[in-house]
């Protein structure tokens, strides 16, 4: 009985990778001592998995930014702006592309599916020059072999790679980016034909969009790249690998009918109707690799039930074509349990983190095969049981509340134009209003507080005082660069999420539960494990101490309830929406107590609304009347004068405006900069949108600082299409990961053209 692992995390159990990138990209380090931290974390990975029993082991799932600009980078297919003409690509060029340079912006960033994890978006056209310009493959395959490890090789699969870009600059958003696949097609061959060459009997092609709802011409591009690569596949066991949803029926058929394909993956813990397809026919003789442990979240898998479903498939398939394996990559988990000091014994032993994965994989595959570690199983069993009847899961008062708020949607009694009538007789902004999205940078040294707050090393009343400090030296600089709507700048947050999840109940927390979201971007996302309730005010001492320091208008900042959903490890027990809408009545509770604080302004950010969308059109209407709902619940209860903001970030907004209309916020900010006019063409089709708007003016991602002729442009491009009496002008996320040298220039140049355009809006009167 075999076993399998789709992908593993890259970043480090102690995110070794994030600090050698950082340190490579400020020139503290050098490219050898990157690519030996890089080799060490790939050698510790391939030998863990290999001492686990795995037989599958996945190579060329590291990287060091994306797996998708890999591809790129192997295809070479670098956009003309970062001046690559010919040759291995190397790590300049890479990273150029990755995170721009001082003199180019970088590649566009968007989520991975339905992912917290970004990837960068290749750019493509009917002249782009393809050339196989990166043997990272098949170097890592004879890396691993050089170790003694055999190892599938993975790449993203022709067809995914080019339904996951974009038409690039200047090409009609027309362009079939599928004619562009006999081009791409003699390089995969090439690559191919390089990993049999060094000795691969196994290869696996990731091909996730066969998940998602495909018009036919999409699913015959299937047929005809598998059939063009049958030769060059021959001799090779080949898997295509899907992940992160059931996959539909046709999209079954054209998979399984596939040329030159041995092997088809599937993801059965998103994709449980999966199962009755399998069940109802699967190809003579292929293998079927049976992702029943779950990639994407933290639990401990139940044995007794996965085992159950590989018995049953193994009745379809038999027992020499079933492979057990995680549902997608475990990129999307954290990396091991073991650094968990902070976690009690009951709840880590509900959880299974990347490493503990890699153990139920083999576990199940030993169990299948007649060889059941009957002392796992029955741990496996307790720790279920113990986590079901557990008093810390269930909170009565909690349930009840929950359960109350059906036959009501939670709207404002007044609508949004009167609302922002009343509010702006209270606040007296000008014109295009300017105002940053909430955080400002955190120095090494403001961090050093907090780590020593937390540790006990420094006093409450010292950390307050440091913490006071630094808000006063952000408001100051935000009154000096004549901002009209401040923010305190969250000097005592560490991250938009833990912040708020530290405080209510329900949430546990890890010491290194880090998961990549994007490069070197990690987040620590909370355990969901129980019921959540709010024990007292989070957030009202800071935005209150804020506020009395200025007489413009301070924004209380929260994290809204679908982010903190999306962005957590959720509970598996109960459906996500009645998690959500417990988290949106704590929220609440706290909206209501900034108002009473005498905060006039509150910005509740749902980053995370659009990423939560599930990946079939079918389940959309479900989802976001729940996640929209949830918004709601949070700031039904306060006045007309009060101001309430929303934030949104990387999000193909176009498909959602009418669920965006429907969260009823008074202003909405809007990551926009990567994205350029995309979000615009809304607003040019004709959607009527009568809330105050703010699409980002400038791509704080990036250490670049726009001029404010650059950013004067981009808002005269805005008031083409929006109303000069809604727009807002503000960076399009938070600073936090920005240093103040160039925070500081980038916000003076956003006021000196949000000044620039009202007196030129004022003279044209």
């Amino acid at each position: 009985m075999a076993s399998h692992i789709v992908g593993y995390p890259r970043m480090g159990p102690k995110r070794e990778l994030k600090f050698a990138l950082e340190s490579f990209w400020d020139g503290k380090s050098t490219a050898e001592d990157l690519q030996k931290v890089s080799a060490d974390l790939r050698a510790n990975i391939w030998k863990q998995m290999s001492e686990a029993g795995t037989k599958y082991i996945p190579s060329n799932t590291f990287a060091h930014y994306d797996q998708v600009l890999d591809t790129t980078a192997m295809l070479g297919a670098v956009p003309p702006r970062y001046g690559y003409t010919s040759g291995e690509i190397g790590l300049d060029v890479y990273f150029s592309m990755a995170r721009g340079n001082a003199s180019v912006p970088a590649m566009e960033m968007t989520k991975w599916f339905d992912t917290n994890y970004h990837y960068i978006v290749p750019e493509l056209g009917p002249d782009v020059k393809f050339s196989y310009a990166s043997h990272k493959a098949v170097n890592e395959y004879k890396e691993a072999k050089a170790l003694g490890v055999d190892t599938v090789p993975v790449l993203v699969g022709p067809v995914s790679y080019l339904l996951l870009s974009k038409a690039a600059k200047g090409v009609e958003k027309s362009f079939d980016l599928l004619s562009l696949l006999p081009k791409i097609l003699p390089i995969y061959k090439e690559v191919i034909t390089e990993l049999k060459a060094a000795g691969a009997t196994w290869i696996q092609l990731d091909e996730p969009v066969l998940v998602m709802d495909l018009e036919g011409h999409k699913l015959q591009a299937f047929t005809g790249a598998y059939a063009e690569l049958e030769s060059t596949l021959s001799g090779l066991n080949v898997l295509v690998e899907t992940y992160f949803a059931d996959i539909p029926a046709e999209a079954y058929k054209t998979l399984t009918s596939l040329k030159g394909v041995t092997a088809f993956g599937f993801d059965l813990v998103r994709g449980t109707k999966t199962l009755d397809l399998v069940k109802a026919g699967f190809p003579e003789g292929k293998y079927l690799f049976a992702g029943v442990v779950d990639g994407r979240n933290i639990w401990a898998n139940d044995f007794a039930a996965s085992l159950s479903t590989l018995q049953t498939l193994e009745g379809v398939v038999g027992k020499d074509k079933l492979v057990v394996s995680t549902s997608c990559s475990l990129l999307h988990t954290a990396v091991d349990l073991v650094n968990e000091t902070k976690l009690d014994d009951e709840i880590k032993s509900w959880l299974a983190f990347a490493a503990q994965k890699i153990v139920e994989v083999n576990a199940l595959a030993k169990a299948l095969a007649g060889q059941k570690d009957e002392a796992l199983f029955s741990a496996n069993a307790a720790a279920l049981a113990s986590r079901r009847s557990s008093p810390r899961v269930t909170n009565e008062g909690v349930q009840k509340a929950a359960a109350a708020l059906k036959g009501s949607d939670h709207r404002r009694a007044t609508n949004v134009s009167a609302r922002l009538d009343a509010q702006q007789k209270k606040l007296n902004l000008p014109i295009l209003p300017t105002t940053t999205i909430g955080s400002f940078p955190q120095t090494v040294e403001l961090r050093r507080v907090r780590r020593e707050y937390k540790a006990k090393k420094v006093s409450e009343e010292d950390y307050v005082k440091a913490m006071k400090e630094e808000i006063k030296k952000v408001v100051d600089l935000q009154e000096e660069l004549d901002i009209d709507v401040l923010v305190h700048g969250e000097p005592e947050r560490n991250d938009m999420v833990e912040y708020f999840g530290e405080q209510l109940s329900g949430f546990a927390f890890t010491a290194n539960g880090w998961v990549q979201s994007y490069g070197s971007r990690c987040v620590k996302p909370p355990v969901i494990y129980g019921d959540v309730s709010r024990p007292k005010a989070m957030t009202v001492f800071w935005s209150a101490m804020a506020q009395s320091m200025t007489s413009r208008p301070m924004k209380g900042m929260l994290t809204g309830p679908v982010t903190i959903l999306n962005w957590s490890f959720v509970r598996n027990d109960q459906p996500r929406h009645e998690t959500c809408y417990q988290i949106a009545l704590a929220i609440k509770d706290e909206v209501e107590d900034l108002e009473k604080g005498g905060i006039n302004v509150i910005q509740i950010d749902e980053a995370a609304l659009r990423e939560g969308l599930p990946l079939r059109k079918s389940e959309h209407a479900f989802y976001l009347d729940w996640a929209v709902h949830s918004f709601r619940i949070t700031n039904c209860g306060v006045q007309d004068t009060t101001q309430i903001h929303t934030h949104m970030c990387y999000s193909h907004f176009n498909d959602i405006i009418h669920s965006i209309i429907d969260m009823d916020a008074d202003v909405i900010t809007i990551e926009n900069s990567r994205s350029d006019e995309k979000l615009l063409s809304v607003f040019r089709e004709g959607v009527k949108y009568g809330a105050g708007i703010g699409p980002g003016v400038y791509d704080i991602h990036s250490p670049r600082i726009p001029s404010s002729e650059e950013i004067a442009d981009r808002v005269n491009k805005m008031l083409a299409v929006l109303e000069q009496n809604i727009l807002w002008v503000n960076p399009d996320c938070g600073l936090k990961t920005r240093k103040y040298t160039e925070v500081k220039p980038a916000l003076k140049n956003m006021v000196d053209a949000a000044k620039l355009i009202r007196s030129q809006l004022a003279s044209a009167k």
